[in-house]
């Protein structure tokens, strides 16, 4: 397994694969974060973040069922291991704590 440290963009589409649980496969995973980001995605990007979270041991996939919609091709889904919750957790516990120092003067308020 490799490092465990996110990026943002991996944190950000390791949290969508959750998002999406058992419909996580890279279309849908780049059509929620283009809605919720408000700006287009790249499927190659997202694929590429969603094979980096699976190196790291923070997702795993499966072959989900074969669909005439896709010419009977299997859609490779992916879901959140314990690893990558826990890292989540870790990246969210981090940044709390930096929201919660910063001073109330920082930004004019």
């Amino acid at each position: 397994m490799k490092g465990t440290q996110l990026g943002e963009f991996e944190e950000i589409v390791l949290l969508t694969i959750a998002l999406c649980y058992d419909e996580a496969y890279s279309v849908a995973v780049m059509e929620e974060l283009s809605q919720r980001l408000e700006r287009p995605m790249s499927l190659g990007a997202v694929h590429r973040a969603m094979q980096r979270l699976e190196e790291k041991g923070l997702v795993q996939s499966r072959l989900g069922e074969a669909t005439a919609e896709r010419g009977g091709r299997r859609k490779r889904l992916f879901t959140v291991t314990m690893a990558g919750e826990q890292s989540l957790r870790e990246a969210r516990r981090i940044r709390n704590e930096l929201w919660e120092g910063i001073p109330k003067t920082a930004f004019g308020i």
